[in-house]
């Protein structure tokens, strides 16, 4: 069975609102090496959407899974829980920025978090509004949707959604939103469309993922803890994309020195195994009456166990630390790739290991180059690349190579990828 047969039969049977980027069948995967079912190998700069980053099948999480399977795969946390799990909130709660005391919450995925997290926020405050960003993206249910801010392709033929949710400019300097600009249209908020005193959480990306990888400055995390501690508001880091060790530290508000009230965890805490958590300040977390949080296959056994070994080894392979070499490496090559192209490539930025170029028109930022971005997306497994776009315009392309990957095969993939942008840009 080749890619294309194995196309032809996904088309027939699942919605095309659940498209594929690539009609590239994977047979196995490695580190960061994927191989179809034809037998051509890829350099993986995606991650599964930053959800490997310890790389494809590290073989302690392998293990682990293994070893949870044969005692038991599911019994339901809610209804008789597991060692494993109170291992892995307690580990969790431990590592969580912050001084204050922690509990935590088991669900199956980052939107799950999210809306945990709304519900927790008006739970303790008895308030009802949320307040979020343009460009961010917090999932893909009907209350994620709405502090979703883009519309396409997200949000597009799904409305009516929530009330009470609103939305503010990010800060992005190179598109000429200050962190005063940012902050005035809160408050404007507060003047126009909801009290401060009835909005119950503010939720923020520290690095805007699907918005095209906006790190947002220290500045800004720190004023809006002074607003949120100012007006009694829950702030809610989601660091869903940005979580264990993928922007050079375990989580990306520890570069701003700020603690959330409460942070969203997900993708990169179990290797691939589906599992998510909400941790926060316990007397915040505390609000929900017994049975208000939950779900059935929240904080799976397997899942926990992965999850436990990938903790283990981004701490015993020192890979907080390889995010910053790795991010320092794409930097470099892509700022050279930047030097040749300066009309096309208006911006290279990164994180630790999670890295974008934004892809303009004549070296203007005015002009963004979705058509460029596709093209390249479009062409990346010809040269056995793996690649993702994301950007408010949808002109960015952003790299999450596993934290486990060598300097020889991401030089490998950076000269595939300087192929393929030449050969796009032609």
């Amino acid at each position: 069975m080749n890619n294309q047969q194995l196309q032809d039969r996904k088309t027939k049977v699942i919605a095309r609102g659940q498209g594929n980027m690539y009609p590239v069948y994977v047979e196995r995967a490695e580190n960061s090496e994927l191989w179809d079912v034809e037998g051509k190998r890829y350099i993986d700069f995606g991650t599964g959407i930053a959800v490997c980053n310890t790389g494809h099948s590290h073989p302690k999480v392998v293990a682990a899974v293994k070893a949870q399977v044969d005692k038991f795969s599911h019994t339901c946390v809610m209804v008789n829980p597991y060692e494993v799990a109170v291992e892995l909130a307690e580990k969790l709660t431990a590592i969580a920025p912050g001084d204050s005391e922690k509990k935590a919450i088991f669900v199956s995925t980052g939107a799950e978090a999210v809306e945990n997290c709304v519900k927790i926020a008006r739970a303790h405050t008895g308030r009802r509004g949320v307040i979020a960003f343009n460009g961010g993206f917090h999932g893909r249910t009907n209350l994620t949707m709405a502090l979703t801010g883009k519309i396409l392709p997200y949000k597009n033929l799904f409305g009516p959604f929530p009330g009470d949710i609103f939305h503010a400019p990010f800060p992005i300097d190179c598109h000429d939103i200050s962190v005063k600009d940012s902050l005035k249209a809160v408050e404007n908020l507060f003047k126009v469309d909801i009290a401060a005193t009835d909005v119950a959480a503010i939720i923020v990306e520290p690095v805007q993922g699907e918005g095209g990888f906006y790190a947002a400055p220290a500045e800004f995390l720190q004023a809006l803890r002074k607003l949120c501690d100012q007006h009694g508001i829950v702030l809610i880091a989601d660091e869903i994309q940005t979580g264990f060790g993928r922007t050079g530290k375990m989580f990306s508000f520890e570069h701003s020195g700020v603690e959330a009230d409460l942070m969203t965890m997900a993708k990169g805490i179990a290797g691939g195994f589906p599992i998510a958590a909400v941790v926060g300040k316990s007397e915040i977390m505390d609000a929900p009456l017994p049975g208000g949080l939950g779900g059935t296959y929240g904080g799976s056994p397997v899942a926990c166990a992965a999850a436990l070994t990938v903790l283990d080894v981004i701490k015993e392979e020192n890979l907080v630390t390889r995010s910053n070499e790795v991010g320092a490496l794409f930097n470099e090559r892509l700022t050279q790739l930047q030097t040749q192209f300066p009309s096309l490539i208006g911006d290279v930025r990164n994180q630790g290991s999670m890295i974008a170029i934004e892809l303009v028109k004549e070296g203007d930022f005015e002009q963004p180059n979705p058509e460029l971005t596709q093209a390249i997306i479009a062409k990346a497994a010809e040269y056995g690349l793996v690649l993702l776009a994301c950007g408010f315009y949808s002109n960015v392309v952003r790299f999450l190579p596993a934290l486990t990957i060598s300097d020889e095969l991401a030089n490998e993939g950076l000269d595939k990828f300087a192929e393929l942008f030449a050969s796009a840009a032609s």
